[in-house]
């Protein structure tokens, strides 16, 4: 979808959402894209990154933003977005319709103190940026919240919540650096040259707010981590009780099946014509297994 036109202080705005063949000709054909570039700025697999063509003067930016898979659960992966300024008109591609980026754009549009395309696209990503930090707190949330669960009684589908957050985090985490390390480089590139120092400021508005994001995801996914390898070595160390349990159990039981076995046989055996010989045979695997145990405890093998 090609929505109408707008404009950024005497700038047109051409926003684009999950666009299709026709509207792709479209933008090439009316607005001179090269087929080459809308490619490139539709691609769900890209990652973040900042493109000037000295040629034609063109700047492309690539970031990545988070998107829900389910909410819920906290299911989220990453999609880029794409802003490209092609002869004074700034092109922005939401290919997956992510809404923090639709908010991110309308919220700088509608901020009285962006007076430039420029400004426009830092307070745009500033925006992005800050998206992850309410995914980060609903994290820390429903993390404490499986900490106190697991600690209680170990269910499968907490282990399954657990990992579905670190899933979350791997993706999330990693989007933030890329994006943080993108936006440390903007101000030394064709986007940077000539900032006044209210460009400047917002350049480091941005990097700040960056910077306190891959912190606090970087914290959180210690913590998670954490978590998944306490319970990991918890849930080890219950196996090791209960098969070592079932070994001692199983030797326990071996020894009156031997016992017996052997006064089981149609053979004449020592005292086995006397009156109680099935009394003798219980006596002799009780003080078996007394003794076993005893030896097994004296060994530290219970």
């Amino acid at each position: 979808m090609i929505k109408p036109e707008k404009t950024i202080n005497g700038t047109k705005w051409i926003e684009t959402i999950q666009i299709n063949a026709e509207e792709r000709a479209t933008l090439e054909d009316q607005y001179g894209i090269d087929e080459d570039i809308i490619e490139y700025v539709t691609d769900n697999d890209e990652s973040t990154n900042y493109v000037y063509d000295i040629n034609e003067d063109d700047q492309l930016f690539i970031f990545l933003a988070p998107y829900a898979l389910d909410k819920d659960a906290l299911r989220y992966i990453t999609q880029p977005f794409g802003m490209l300024l092609h002869k004074g008109v700034l092109f922005t591609f939401n290919q997956s319709d992510i809404p923090e980026v639709n908010t991110a754009l309308y919220s700088a549009l509608d901020n009285p103190e962006v007076k430039s395309v420029d400004a426009f696209i830092l307070e745009t990503l500033f925006t992005v940026v800050d998206s992850f930090i309410p995914i980060s707190r609903a994290i820390t949330k429903k993390r404490n919240y499986l900490d106190k669960m697991l600690n209680r009684k170990t269910k499968n589908s907490d282990l399954v919540s657990l990992s579905y957050l670190q899933q979350t985090l791997t993706f999330l985490s990693s989007a933030v650096q890329t994006n943080l390390s993108e936006l440390d480089r903007l101000p030394k590139t064709h986007f940077g040259v000539g900032a006044d120092q209210d460009k400047i400021d917002l350049f480091e508005d941005v990097q700040i707010e960056g910077d306190q994001v891959q912190r606090m995801f970087e914290i959180e996914t210690q913590v998670v981590d954490r978590i998944d390898h306490t319970f990991n070595s918890l849930a080890n160390n219950n196996l090791n009780d209960t098969m070592k349990f079932l070994t001692i159990w199983s030797l326990t039981m071996a020894v009156p099946t031997i016992i017996t076995g052997f006064y089981g046989m149609n053979v004449k055996l020592p005292l086995a014509g006397m009156q109680y010989a099935w009394m003798l045979t219980l006596g002799i695997s009780v003080a078996l297994i007394v003794a076993m145990l005893i030896m097994l405890k004296v060994w530290r093998k219970m």
